[in-house]
């Protein structure tokens, strides 16, 4: 028996017979009482044919007497609930999103791809969509990254794995790219699966002629290829990533627009900040705009995964007490406080002394913030060299400045145009650069997230160390 049932169609109908009979309605006392102790959300869900755990199943079916062996639904579609790691009830925000997103997935969207730079709620949001989801699809997860440590998780293990779950028997004679695509889109389309693959990057590299974010595998470039082309399909796939895959980009998939979607994630607002901060349960006067959490939000741009390692360590650390967090890091955050005034009011864009650490001025942030981010940054010097260049040498600029700014840099070391604009792209397709909009004079605006300028700091220092 799978770890979490739903009711079958006659499973249901049946109980409903013995509700009516006992005068009882889906939140009536008896009913909630008369079902094994089984919590009113539990019941809800339970009647609106969503998974719940086995145990409280079985609860519920003795406690009005029935054999839950007769009403569990055994169809080949059975839901299971998917592990979340990330998703837990410290969520904020995002709400507008949420439905957003659910809209396009229980629509015409077969495929999300949600992208943006590490640690800023991808998986999380892809778990929470999967949580609302619930009921309508057999969840599915594929972690590219934990599945890289030899080589990167190949089309044909995935896909044979996923068929021979579903119960489906594979000859070696099948054993081919093109006919495993085919089973698995024949499957896919005539059953309602709901993937969520984490780390999508994982499966990415490239090269200067073609691009840098191609599947390394072409077979999964060209399976989501034909998922689009299918007449109709009934699975649906979340994807994470923090490169966009260059096989989107292209016109075979752009003829399908309608059917995939692309979200680019940003930090949380100033009242998502807020409400994040009181899920934790921590106040400090946070509707003064001068209170320390507000400013931690503001130069951290909202992003989750920092304000959860800064809050837990309060809670943990400090007892939840802001202000002796605060009197011992705030030189950190003030420090970049005053650049960010600096350059703002008085036009001292360039920083070439600034030495940002609020990646790492306390042990938790270095090891669960700074981490992260290093793992990015190696990738993408060991990737693509001139794009790590660019975004070391461009740290300087503390706020949005034409994108020609930073290219002359590359310029002035004799770079192809070809390479400049190589190197650029291969940042965007990172969303380690962000747009911030177009000036007077007509320029494309551009900047860096406030962690990612921290760690790119730190490795210009190491290409050019301070004599």
């Amino acid at each position: 028996m799978a770890d979490s049932v739903f009711a079958s169609r006659q499973g249901l109908i049946n109980i409903d017979k013995v509700r009516k009979k006992n005068g009882w309605t889906k939140d009536s006392p008896s009913w909630l009482s008369e079902a094994g102790g089984v919590s009113r959300s539990t019941l809800q869900r339970f009647w609106k044919r969503q998974p719940i755990k086995h145990e409280n199943f079985v609860a519920i079916c003795q406690a009005i007497g029935f054999d839950w062996q007769e009403i569990v639904d055994n169809s080949p579609t059975q839901a299971s609930y998917m592990e979340f790691v990330s998703y837990d009830e410290n969520w904020v925000g995002r709400e507008t999103l949420i439905d957003n997103l659910i809209h396009k997935v229980q629509g015409y969207t077969r495929i999300v791809l949600l992208v943006g730079i590490t640690g800023i709620g991808k998986t999380t949001l892809a778990e929470r969509l999967v949580q609302e989801l619930r009921g309508n699809w057999t969840e599915v997860r594929a972690n590219c990254e934990s599945d890289i440590r030899n080589k990167p998780l190949d089309f044909m293990s995935q896909a044979i794995q996923w068929l021979t779950n579903w119960g489906e028997k594979i000859s070696n004679e099948e054993r081919k790219p093109e006919l495993i695509s085919n089973r698995l889109l024949k499957r896919l389309c005539n059953h309602p699966y709901l993937i969520l693959m984490d780390s999508v990057e994982f499966l990415l590299a490239g090269n200067e002629d073609e691009g840098w974010s191609d599947f390394i595998d072409e077979n999964w470039g060209n399976f989501f290829v034909n998922l689009l082309a299918q007449p109709t399909c009934q699975s649906r796939f979340i994807l994470t990533s923090q490169n966009l895959p260059i096989k989107f980009q292209m016109a075979e998939c752009d003829r399908y627009k309608n059917l995939w979607h692309l979200q680019l994630l940003r930090g949380l607002d100033t009242n998502e900040q807020i409400s994040f901060f009181q899920k934790f349960e921590l106040d400090s006067a946070l509707t003064s705009q001068n209170s320390p959490l507000r400013l931690i939000g503001e130069v951290y741009d909202g992003h989750p995964l920092a304000l959860r390692v800064i809050a837990g360590e309060i809670k943990e650390d400090y007892q939840g007490n802001v202000l002796a967090y605060w009197k011992k890091n705030k030189d950190y955050i003030e420090k970049v406080k005053a650049d960010l005034k600096e350059a703002l009011n008085q036009g001292i864009i360039q920083g070439e002394e600034d030495r940002w650490e609020i990646d790492s001025y306390t042990q938790k942030l270095r090891t669960k913030v700074r981490l992260r981010i290093e793992k990015t940054f190696e990738r993408l010097k060991n990737d693509i060299y001139d794009a790590y260049f660019l975004i070391c040498i461009a740290s300087k600029y503390r706020c949005q400045v034409p994108g020609n700014w930073w290219l002359s840099h590359l310029e002035y070391r004799n770079y192809s145009k070809e390479r400049q604009k190589s190197a650029m792209q291969a940042l965007r397709d990172r969303y380690l650069i962000e747009d911030a909009g177009i000036n007077d004079n007509y320029e494309v605006l551009v900047t860096l997230h406030n962690l990612i300028r921290s760690v790119a700091i730190s490795h210009r220092l190491k290409i050019f160390p301070e004599k």
